[in-house]
């Protein structure tokens, strides 16, 4: 069973996305990341954007805990549902539409709201979860990394969790790993944007 920890929905239960499609965050990596979020105040009022989202667990939490906003993003047929779901019961819990779902590959959507030359930004977050199936490669990890970090805001966090067996992301030249942690068969490598040529 899958459940918020903490924060205004704490306790509630989530629906979980059948078979094994997916790999769940275990609680207690969750709640050792969320602490850790916390003490970098990275949640209160952020722009959440949950990558590779299975069940939007992760998403999910840091409504509860406080975000702003947070889109939900997952290509998976079942998972997507799975993910509305879960959005559609945070939001009435809370009584505010702040969990948003986009069914589509990550870099689709994260190019949608890339930068147009000579015009807007585009989109911008605070606070960006990735956990890639195992499947994916470190290359195509890489590539979504780039994407992503055209639309971070100034001080983000960026969370990749991988198998601990995994290598270390290749980062964009504007982002930059300052934290790890290993939690038995999973790290957590936490980055954030830098300006090119910065000190």
């Amino acid at each position: 069973m899958t459940r918020i920890i903490a924060g205004a929905l704490g306790g509630q239960t989530l629906t979980s996305v059948p078979g094994d499609a997916t790999r769940p965050t275990t609680d207690r990596v969750k709640e050792a990341l969320f602490s850790r979020l916390e003490s970098y105040d990275a949640l209160q009022g952020a722009r959440v954007l949950d990558l590779f989202a299975g069940s939007g667990s992760l998403g999910a939490e840091a409504a509860s805990r406080g975000a702003r906003s947070v889109l939900l993003v997952e290509l998976a047929p079942k998972a997507a549902a799975v993910c509305q779901l879960n959005a559609t019961g945070v939001n009435k819990g809370l009584k505010a539409e702040v969990v948003s779902v986009r069914k589509g590959s990550v870099d689709a959507v994260l190019e949608s709201f890339a930068p147009v030359p000579g015009g807007s930004r585009g989109r911008s977050w605070d606070l960006v979860f990735m956990d890639p199936p195992y499947p994916l490669t470190e290359d195509q990890l890489a590539e979504s990394l780039k994407r992503l970090s055209l639309l971070l805001e100034q001080g983000a966090t960026v969370v990749v969790e991988r198998s601990s067996r995994s290598a270390e992301p290749a980062w964009p030249e504007t982002m930059v790993r300052f934290a790890e942690k290993k939690y038995g068969e999973t790290r957590l490598w936490f980055a954030e944007p830098v300006e090119i040529g910065a000190d």
